[in-house]
């Protein structure tokens, strides 16, 4: 592993055991073709256990009110009436961040995506309001494939995008199942605008590693780190899930990643410099570069 990352001052990245090799000396099939972009299809529970008559109710009568809409372009004016920033969460869970993070910014709209039935319930109680309180009026919720929404969001529109503790698909033969994978990120960078910021958070080492590797070659985005403490705390802003509570309870190591995307000018503009410093740039890769004051000087404060 010692070469392939191009390591920001803050980290280095520890070796990790190797897996053991196929008994039958088999190659493994994580580097098959493929990922979520092309398989077209879901993995994992689309349902757990029974809804309860309340929970019923709001998948009955609030998702329908609150659902983007199964076809035609999904742009703020036609979710929320006007323009306004848009954020746009990938597998939401049971909707803890996704509520916190819109009751904060009540001007912004935020588009949520989940494909399990009891995850989307719990993130229609975060949003519903009632006597005792008041409702989140900017969310708009998918029940099904983030993808399919993402790919009808016009480029070039949205604020962020969060991927938090994806289902790591440990196993190198399920690799292809990760939602940070080339295609998927390649969708995410186009969607996103110029300066706007991906956050990614796992307690996963092999997650970890894989998304380091998958983020790492590549020239629109810049990764925010200047410390370790920038990927080793939560940085403000940022709501706890309840994944990241169970995996902390369960003495979990959770690390959090805020990418920048970068303007078409500039990422041109590194293609270039790593195209005429192909030997330079293997070089670097060996050790951390000394950038540290350059990308100190560029981050903002989390939103």
């Amino acid at each position: 592993m010692g070469g392939i990352f191009a390591q920001p001052p803050c980290f280095r990245v520890r070796r990790l055991p190797s897996s053991p090799s196929p008994a039958n000396g088999a190659r493994m099939t994580a580097h098959k073709s493929g990922d979520p972009t092309t398989l077209n299809r879901l993995y994992g529970r689309a349902k757990g256990k029974p809804l309860r008559a309340f929970q019923q109710s709001l998948v009955d009568d609030l998702l329908p009110q609150i659902a983007v809409p199964e076809e035609g372009p999904v742009t703020a004016e036609r979710l929320f009436g006007d323009s306004r920033p848009l954020h746009f969460e990938i597998g939401f869970g049971g909707g803890e961040h996704m509520a916190t993070r819109a009751d904060m910014l009540p001007d912004h709209g935020f588009i949520g995506c989940e494909p399990f039935l009891n995850g989307v319930a719990a993130a229609l109680a975060h949003v519903h309001g009632d006597a005792q309180k008041p409702g989140i009026p900017n969310v708009r919720i998918h029940h099904g494939d983030a993808l399919d929404v993402l790919a009808r969001i016009p480029d070039g529109t949205l604020s962020f995008v969060y991927l938090l503790h994806p289902d790591p698909w440990p196993k190198a033969r399920h690799a292809k199942r990760r939602m940070m994978n080339k295609g998927p990120v390649d969708l995410i960078s186009a969607k996103l605008k110029p300066g706007g910021e991906f956050r990614f958070g796992t307690d996963h080492p092999v997650y970890l590693r894989w998304a380091l590797m998958v983020m790492n070659g590549r020239e629109d985005f810049e990764w925010l780190c200047e410390k370790p403490q920038d990927f080793l705390k939560r940085p403000g802003g940022w709501p706890e899930t309840r994944y990241e509570a169970k995996a902390r309870k369960q003495g979990h190591e959770v690390w959090y990643f805020r990418y920048r995307k970068r303007s078409l000018d500039v990422s041109l503009c590194s293609i270039r410099l790593s195209g005429t410093n192909q030997t330079s740039a293997t070089a670097t890769k060996k050790t951390m570069p000394n950038n540290g004051a350059k990308k100190a000087a560029t981050i903002k404060p989390a939103i």
